[in-house]
């Protein structure tokens, strides 16, 4: 997660899926043999294949060296008094190198800023084109706007509401009735004791720096983060090795440390961006809402972080009500809560969001998928491992073929990654703007198999908005260990089957005699031991008839002696396996996958007149917050009363719909309901047929009144296309379309 690599735009996420929710920083995972293994490979770093940012970057340097000296060559001429002739041919030489150097800089800002150079909007501009339009049609606004809004939070309108009920509405369509899924819904509120299980009360930080006159505080990685992007964009001055590792700097910025993060921020000259005051330290900073269960205050609980460790602890229960039968997959939509450092980038990072996430309980020994033949010939941007060490780019990859190499580790992730592809450009997300990206091994935490994240093209960069993650069995087990139920489940053979099983067997009454009250904790760590554990102390007290057994419950060594343990090994029947199941998980940040879809959907074309630009999001039916408009043509009782007729049809036939029988002209009727993405309109201009617009293409035609919402309707559930409705009716052309 929030793993920026060498050569692409900055990524931007929030934690979604296995590595995301605990990365290696949150995990604290790192031994002090790992730490310097990260040092080295960060100071001994070489920067990646020359790249033509880089081409151009040396070419600004080689020509800014010879603008100075051929300026130094003007100015000794000057001074040795040379003949006009030939100062006048120096100067021209020089002012040819200068505009040379201009166009260089021409090609390299195009190139850090992703733009070809001709494009009419930036970037930036681009963005506050869409949100001013989203905010001003009430797509979403600041929550508590009349009280200065508080940073991190807000609230959906009528038009984003709608957006955002279509899409959920669209996942359990895709996900949780397709694959016989179980949903649940768990509350928001969590004890503390099943947050300490997971890890995040201990390990589910962010790093912090503090300004430290004001104490205002900032995410360390933001501000290294955003001095590396701006240099990059904006300093065109810097040289080619310069960018080389200020692009590292990105490209491992979530795997940095404390120390690493505080170096680079100081040897930066990085400062307080409001005050330029300078920095603390970094430290740890809890991402979760603390709050008491309860008036006593004595049952400490959080905010929820994630929806899936209600999934979790309820497996045991999910288990029996699938029949005592894997695979099986529970899904989950809530809200979760993360109190951000310094929360930006409107719904892409904020403290209270939409989740939609799914955990797959799989056999370990069995990670095949019934379906996966289904989604194998997919193609589409893949982002592995080796390509981001090698500074390439993400290709174009068969879903099958990544599979079959390894790429990705087993069947059931691959599936899901294809069926999360299929689902997001269902939405309207642009296939070309859409990869999938492997975590790096470093990247990832310690007890996951594979992770991909399905990053989203937008004007901030490539956003993290999916994250598909094997978890193996970590979940289930730290669950266990902490409540002492088993979450485990069986594989019933048909015939029974001889095993040789390692036997601990305490011997409590030499033990009670020995340890005294401590007698429990010294079991526990005696039945706890691995095999090899045991056999190793099995042939000590055969030999030496003693020997020294950590107890870490007491944090000492213990005395054991051959009397108090029997260890053997034993031929025995079974008639199950018991095992505790994988968990592959998709997670889905909804407002993230929202606010692309705005990005993606959004244009602007010109009047009929060409004197303004018009504002048009190019939602597909699925999610358009309105699917169809009915205008009268002009204010008349006739028209307005088939309007009523045809709204009628619409409401009956389930389809989402605004009348609007005001005087204004259907030109601006049209451009209104444009900006707020609605596909269909319905004019009546007739008592007996109607005409139906296209938003996209102002393509009409003429249907009859009692054919109008059924047309629609037709259209909108995906049951037909416009260009079959094109081919089918006649055609209707009128100047008001355009407008």
């Amino acid at each position: 997660m929030r793993f920026l690599f060498a050569l692409i735009s900055s990524s931007v996420s929030f934690g979604l899926n296995s590595s995301s929710r605990l990365t290696l920083r949150h995990l604290h995972a790192l031994s002090s043999k790992s730490q310097r293994s990260t040092l080295t490979t960060f100071f001994n770093w070489q920067p990646p294949m020359a790249t033509a940012e880089e081409s151009l970057r040396r070419a600004l340097a080689e020509k800014q060296s010879a603008v100075e000296a051929q300026g130094n060559a003007v100015r000794a001429l000057k001074a040795a008094k040379a003949s006009k002739p030939e100062i006048d041919a120096a100067i021209e030489a020089l002012n040819s190198l200068k505009l040379e150097k201009s166009s260089i800089e021409k090609q390299l800002q195009a190139a850090v800023s992703g733009n070809d150079g001709d494009a009419s909007l930036s970037r930036e501009a681009f963005r506050q084109a869409a949100v001013n339009t989203l905010e001003r049609r009430l797509f979403y606004i600041p929550s508590f706007k009349i009280y200065r809004g508080v940073a991190g939070l807000y609230d959906y309108g009528p038009p984003g509401c709608a957006v955002k009920s279509n899409v959920l509405a669209f996942w359990r369509q895709h996900f949780v009735l397709e694959e016989n899924m179980l949903e649940v819904d768990c509350p928001c509120v969590t004890p503390e004791v099943v947050l300490k299980a997971s890890g995040h009360v201990d390990k589910f930080t962010d790093l912090m720096v503090k300004d430290e006159k004001t104490g205002t505080c900032y995410r360390a990685d933001h501000l290294l983060k955003d001095f590396c992007n701006e240099k990059l964009q904006k300093d065109l001055s810097i040289s080619a090795e310069k960018a080389a590792e200020l692009k590292h700097v990105l490209a491992t910025l979530d795997d940095l440390s404390a120390e690493e993060l505080g170096a680079k921020i100081k040897e930066y000259g990085i400062t307080a961006p409001d005050t330029k005051n300078p920095l603390s330290d970094p430290f740890p900073f809890n991402l979760m809402f603390q709050t008491s269960i309860g008036p006593s205050g004595l049952s400490p609980g959080y905010m929820r972080p994630e929806t899936a460790q209600g999934i979790f602890v309820n497996f045991k229960d999910l288990y029996y009500y699938n029949g005592n039968k894997l695979p099986f997959a529970a899904a989950q939509i809530g809200q979760a809560f993360r109190n951000e450092i310094s929360p930006r980038q409107g719904l892409l990072r904020v403290r209270e969001f939409t989740l939609a996430e799914i955990e797959h309980f799989v056999d370990p020994e069995d990670k095949s998928h019934p379906k996966y033949s289904e989604v194998v010939n997919l193609e589409f941007l893949m982002f592995t491992r080796e390509e981001q060490m090698s500074g390439q780019s993400a290709k174009r990859t068969r879903l099958g073929d990544a599979v079959s190499k390894g790429i990705v580790n087993n069947e059931t992730l691959g599936y899901f990654i294809g069926r999360v592809y299929l689902f997001l450009t269902c939405l309207g997300i642009d296939k070309d703007r859409l990869r999938f990206r492997q975590h790096l091994a470093n990247e990832m935490a310690h007890y996951a198999a594979d992770c991909w994240d399905a990053e989203i093209e937008c004007s901030y960069g490539w956003i993290e908005c999916v994250g598909i993650a094997d978890r193996s069995a970590y979940d289930l087990r730290a669950h266990s260990e902490k409540s002492g139920v088993p979450l485990v489940a069986a594989e019933k053979f048909l015939e029974p089957r001889e095993v040789e099983k390692l036997v601990i067997a305490p011997v409590k009454k030499e033990l009670g005699l020995a340890f005294k009250g401590n007698q429990k904790k010294v079991v526990e760590a005696l039945e706890a031991m691995n095999e090899k554990e045991a056999l190793e102390m099995k042939a000590a007290l055969e030999s030496k008839g003693e020997v020294e057994f950590y107890v870490c419950t007491l944090g000492k060594n213990v005395p054991i002696k051959k009397n108090m343990v029997s260890i053997s090994k034993e031929i025995k029947k079974e008639h199950q396996r018991v095992f505790t199941p994988s968990v592959i998980e998709p997670s889905f940040g909804i407002g993230r996958i929202i606010y692309c879809l705005f990005e993606h959907s959004f244009y602007t074309r010109p009047s009929k007149a060409g004197d303004e630009q018009l504002n048009v999001f190019r939602f597909p039916p699925l999610v358009a917050p309105i699917k169809c408009t009915v205008f009268p043509l002009v204010q008349n009782q006739q028209y307005e009363d088939v309007a009523k007729v045809i709204s009628k049809s619409l409401t009956a036939a389930g389809i989402s719909h605004k009348i609007d029988i005001t005087g204004t002209s259907i030109g601006k009727r049209y451009a209104r309901t444009d900006e707020l993405g609605v596909p269909f309109a319905i004019t009546v201009d007739s008592t007996k047929d109607v005409t139906i617009r296209e938003r996209d293409s102002k393509l009409q035609v003429r249907v009859d009144v009692e054919e109008a919402a059924s047309v629609v309707k037709s259209v909108t559930d995906g049951q037909r296309t416009w260009e079959d409705v094109w081919a089918n009716y006649a055609h209707h052309t009128s100047g008001s379309a355009d407008d």
